[in-house]
């Protein structure tokens, strides 16, 4: 058992890793998915759904019941899901009659293991004891771990198939899946506390009471939807709407969103005793809509490209920095609080790629036209953080 704290934050910042893992990797094989096994569009904007809409439900289930199952338990089942549904992406569509369905079952696994780590990773880091104060910083830092794991994706992934070649993506699948299963022993030999230990958290009732909380939660479906409306479909855009090849694709697209958007949060996680965070949300979300503005409108493909991958630039503060808005705004939120956002956030992740696909696909499969719809999830968020602004103190630092 190990008795340092440090180790509960690298456990929680390999399961960014893992969730960054299971949510990047099938988007860089959409065109092969189409191509090998005669999807449209629309069935694989459905994986797109059912992914973050497990996820969705496993939110709304924690925030009832986390506390009660654990941290410990719910962390390590959910890495065994993810590892589980990784190697089914692999298998799946090979053993079964129809592949889709097989596809389908993965994600429905490594869905559900998505939907804990959610929930219980934020918390875990949240009460650690180590490193007081300066939480939105190492929130944002945290968060700064989903995209070092979306890049170490996509880079592994591109070299992979340069080296063996695409066809063996489900060799690579069954690869991925040794980090969420080395993870999920490692959480359980790390001490973990629970936020609000011999006191009050608010229920579920009370925080559906509060107006403020349902701003914050709109807020977060917005945020989850103005980076996932862009990244899932990021390589297919790229390969297909750009027509780059795709290991430019995916490193220029994919690849450089991730860098930028982990950047982002670095950046604020060193600098955040100089930053208003309100304000910087607000700037995040007004260049969010002019990069998807100029992804779906520029006529040249490596402008289309460069605003894609700013877009991480602009929207990696969103998720993180709502998360810490709220820890001021709502006192002893405690575990609900959390879960309620990530089931927020999730919703909006599955809002944002279905919008994407839906639209592209009623526009005769052109992807620029469904990348044109992610522009109203930056407007809203940009102009609700406006009026959060002017809702009590501002955030600085908690």
């Amino acid at each position: 058992m190990f008795n340092s704290y440090r180790h509960t934050v690298r456990a929680s910042y390999i399961g960014y890793i893992t969730g960054a893992t299971i949510n990047n990797f099938a988007p860089l094989l959409f065109l092969t998915f189409q191509d090998l096994y005669g999807i449209d569009i629309g069935r694989i904007a459905m994986l797109v759904g059912v992914n973050f809409g497990v996820q969705l439900l496993m939110n709304f289930l924690g925030a009832n019941f986390a506390d009660k199952i654990g941290y410990r338990k719910i962390a390590v089942t959910a890495h065994i899901f993810a590892a589980t549904g990784l190697v089914g992406l692999g298998v799946l569509p090979e053993i079964l009659s129809d592949a889709y369905v097989g596809l389908m079952l993965a994600v429905l696994l490594y869905g559900f293991g998505g939907g804990m780590l959610e929930v219980v990773i934020s918390p875990i880091v949240e009460a650690c004891p180590e490193e007081p104060g300066k939480k939105s910083a190492r929130m944002s830092f945290l968060h700064s771990f989903y995209c070092w794991g979306q890049v170490s994706v996509i880079v592994i992934a591109t070299v992979f198939f340069i080296a063996f070649g695409i066809e063996n993506w489900k060799i690579l699948a069954c690869i991925l899946a040794v980090v969420p299963a080395a993870n999920a022993v490692y959480f359980t030999r790390v001490p973990i506390l629970q936020l609000n230990q011999g006191g009050e958290s608010m229920s579920v009732r009370k925080l559906a009471k509060l107006r403020l909380f349902w701003v914050l939660l709109l807020l977060m479906v917005c945020a989850g939807a103005s980076e996932q409306a862009m990244v899932q479909w990021a390589s297919f855009f790229a390969e297909s709407g750009l027509g780059v090849p795709k290991a430019v694709g995916d490193l220029a697209g994919p690849g450089m969103f991730a860098v930028l958007m982990g950047i982002s949060r670095v950046f604020y996680a060193k600098f955040s005793e100089r930053i208003n965070l309100q304000k910087f949300i607000i700037a995040s979300g007004c260049l969010c809509v002019v990069t998807y503005i100029v992804a779906s409108l520029s006529p040249v493909p490596v402008i289309g490209l460069i605003a894609s991958a700013l877009t991480g630039l602009s929207v990696g503060i969103m998720w993180p920095g709502m998360l810490s808005v709220a820890s001021v705004k709502c006192k002893n939120g405690g575990t609900a609080l959390f879960a309620l956002l990530a089931l927020g956030g999730t919703l909006g992740c599955t809002i944002g790629p279905l919008a994407v696909g839906f639209v592209a696909e009623a526009a005769g499969d052109n992807i620029r036209a469904g990348i044109s719809v992610g522009t109203v999830f930056p407007l809203i968020l940009a102009f609700g953080a406006v009026l959060l602004l002017r809702h009590g103190k501002n955030v600085k630092e908690n």
